[in-house]
């Protein structure tokens, strides 16, 4: 008889499994089919491929009337931070990959980026406003150490004083303060930095390998002692995971220097006070003593990205 071998978690990665992709004919699993004499040997250890690309243009659009940006740059496809409850996962599956471990380990990156990036918005009709960075991948996943195409692209957006706003879970956007802090002095740039818990053995389950929430919490202080208008995105908040902390996030950003923060509440079926029917995102300051009720009703001070768009 053939048995289905459960998914085993991997040391250091947020996927335990590595399914199929949901366009694929076949679908992938691992088995016993009883001939085994001894025990399964796990999947071996995965260590993380950047293959590089060459796409025709860098920036990608959107019209969609909840997105509050309508153009964005993603220097990597793929994200080696592993958090687990990405939404972006599934878009690996248009490459016949996995949106589990396939999305930590095999990672695509955009060198000419930067290039690019020059030439489409010296093209005529280009019209100038607000350029997201961080939307679909983190432009500060640990490759960028290496590659450096983020900051390539920041140089790009700095040479025209074009506006830009960034979100992240790196402390690493500290390396490029050279750029973002001058541009954040005209009024051109602004810093969403994601922090999803206080609790450092919650963040190693959730965010893997992204930094520690207490690294998190020192860019942000650096970041405003900068003069960089820097927002905490609270998100994803979790019912009875990680939804409790959230006052006291609100107050420690708070005093990191945040002025803001993001929140994106997660869909809960469960009768409870404390969960919602359905998903909500909003924005709140991060007031000293700040509360929040789970009500789902945006908040009174939304986030303002450079020129005025929000983000």
């Amino acid at each position: 008889m053939v048995h289905i071998l459960p998914d085993q978690p991997v040391k250091g990665r947020g996927a335990a499994s590595n399914s199929s992709g949901r366009f694929e004919p076949l679908k992938r699993m691992r088995i016993d089919d009883g001939w085994q004499t001894h025990e399964v040997d796990p999947e071996p250890k995965r260590r993380t491929r950047v293959t590089p690309e060459t796409p025709r243009t860098i920036i990608a659009r959107n019209t969609s009337p909840d997105v509050p940006f309508d153009r964005s740059i993603n220097p990597y496809r793929g994200c080696e931070h592993g958090c687990v409850y990405c939404f972006a996962r599934p878009t690996h599956a248009y490459y016949g990959l996995s949106a589990g471990l396939d999305f930590e380990t095999e990672l695509f990156s955009k060198p000419e980026a930067a290039a690019l990036l020059e030439k489409e918005i010296a093209h005529p009709k280009y019209r100038c406003r607000t350029m997201a960075l961080g939307t679909n991948t983190d432009p500060y996943q640990p490759v960028e150490r290496r590659h450096e195409i983020t900051r390539g692209v920041l140089k790009v957006l700095a040479a025209s004083n074009h506006p830009f706003t960034i979100v992240t879970k790196s402390d690493l956007v500290l390396r490029d303060l050279d750029i973002i802090a001058p541009m954040a002095e005209k009024g051109l740039a602004a810093v969403g930095v994601s922090l999803t818990t206080l609790d450092g053995r919650l963040a190693r389950t959730l965010e893997p390998r992204a930094p520690a929430p207490g690294r998190r919490l020192k860019a942000v202080a650096e970041l405003a002692e900068a003069r960089v208008p820097t927002v905490v995105m609270a998100a994803p908040v979790i019912p009875a995971l990680n939804d409790m902390e959230l006052e006291n996030l609100l107050e420690t950003a708070a005093g990191a220097g945040a002025f803001a923060a993001g929140i994106s509440l997660c869909a809960c079926r469960a009768r409870s006070r404390r969960c919602l029917r359905n998903g909500s995102s909003t924005t709140i300051p991060t007031a000293p003593g700040a509360s929040y009720r789970s009500s789902g009703r945006p908040g009174a001070v939304p986030f303002t990205a450079p020129n005025g768009a929000s983000a």
